[in-house]
């Protein structure tokens, strides 16, 4: 139970892995952004002239 073992904290800080028991940097998500807006519907609903 030292430097070498993988399922001891100290193992992994010197193996450089992480685990369950020691997770790693939680990335943040990226903000969703849109290219284009979704087209305006019109008001009666229906884009068909007559």
């Amino acid at each position: 139970m030292g430097k070498g073992d993988l399922r001891t904290r100290r193992g992994k800080i010197y193996n450089g892995s992480h685990g369950k028991k020691r997770p790693g940097r939680v990335k943040k998500a990226a903000p969703v952004t849109r290219a284009h807006a979704a087209p305006a519907r019109t008001s009666s609903g229906t884009s068909k002239s007559r």
